[in-house]
């Protein structure tokens, strides 16, 4: 009835992949989990995660080169072999021992897509951790009333389960670079296609987070994948919150400003986001400002 399916990089998944069976083992239904590998390049987390072969209806598959994230994903949806396809980041765990039985029990007959919701530890983290951590909590550990009303942009890949027919017609976009944000172009494509996306409160723990100068590269990379997109067409200019405010300031001095703003503060910027109480305001400008300086070269 179900495939789990999970793409995993570098990370030991051995504890995910053996709590998720035991719930399915225990919901007595047909399953399968799958977990590939994209051609790790550290040997010791093929070595963990080779235990999970052990395992009933289980398989571990190190793929033989790197095929990005988009291209792994449907990989997975194409090899599974049920109607139903659970989707699990590498780097979360169920926050509930009945995660398998509510994600099943959602299921009806109108049901495309059901996402669960994400969730952060609540005790604070280190400090180089700190605006991940913070960001997380204020802006994706969403209940479902409150995704329930941005349903499309509130929709996160990290744990979600789709109608294999509808993964058929809507499915990751592989030309696109693999930089960031091929979960928001997902999404904007479900919408176009008129796919109904089932928000429910049944979380998982995101474990994996980056230090904040990682986040922080990889947030810059995610603005220079939305203008990729945009200027592709893939999406349209006020889908985001950053590119719908931009679209209504691109046409007057404020987006110079801002692109001013960028080149002379970012140091400052820096300091407060890697700092020890970083201001998710700050975090919000210096984004949109980048973007802006990437469109004031056109």
């Amino acid at each position: 009835m179900i495939s789990v399916l999970i793409p995993v990089y570098n990370y030991n998944i051995s504890e995910l992949v053996s709590e998720v069976h035991k719930q399915l083992i225990t919901s007595e239904i047909p399953f399968e989990i799958l977990c590939y590998d994209d051609c790790s390049n550290d040997i010791k987390f093929q070595d963990y995660n080779n235990t999970i072969n052990t395992l009933s209806h289980c398989a571990y598959t190190i793929l033989q080169k790197n095929i990005g994230r988009s291209a792994i994903r449907n990989k997975l949806a194409k090899d599974a072999k049920f109607d139903w396809c659970l989707f699990l980041d590498a780097d979360v765990m169920p926050k509930n021992d009945d995660f398998i039985s509510t994600y099943l029990k959602s299921i009806s007959e109108k049901s495309e897509v059901i996402y669960g919701g994400i969730l952060y530890q609540e005790k604070r983290v280190d400090d180089a951790q700190l605006l991940r951590w913070i960001y997380g909590n204020k802006r994706e550990a969403l209940s479902a009333e409150v995704r329930n009303k941005n349903t499309y942009l509130s929709f996160l890949t990290l744990s979600f389960l789709i109608h294999k027919s509808v993964f058929n017609t809507v499915h990751f976009n592989e030309d696109i670079p693999n930089l960031r944000h091929e979960d928001t172009l997902f999404s904007y494509n479900l919408k176009e296609a008129n796919i109904n996306i089932q928000h429910i409160d049944n979380p998982v723990y995101h474990l994996g987070l980056e230090d904040s100068k990682t986040f922080l590269q990889k947030s810059l990379d995610s603005v220079e994948a939305i203008n990729l997109f945009i200027n592709q067409d893939l999406l349209p200019s006020n889908y985001t919150r950053i590119t719908n405010i931009y679209s209504k300031i691109k046409d007057n001095v404020i987006s110079k400003v801002l692109a001013s703003v960028y080149y002379k503060y970012e140091a400052t910027f820096k300091k407060n986001l890697l700092g020890k109480n970083p201001s998710l305001l700050v975090f919000d400008l210096y984004r949109l400002s980048y973007y802006c300086t990437l469109n004031s070269k056109k």
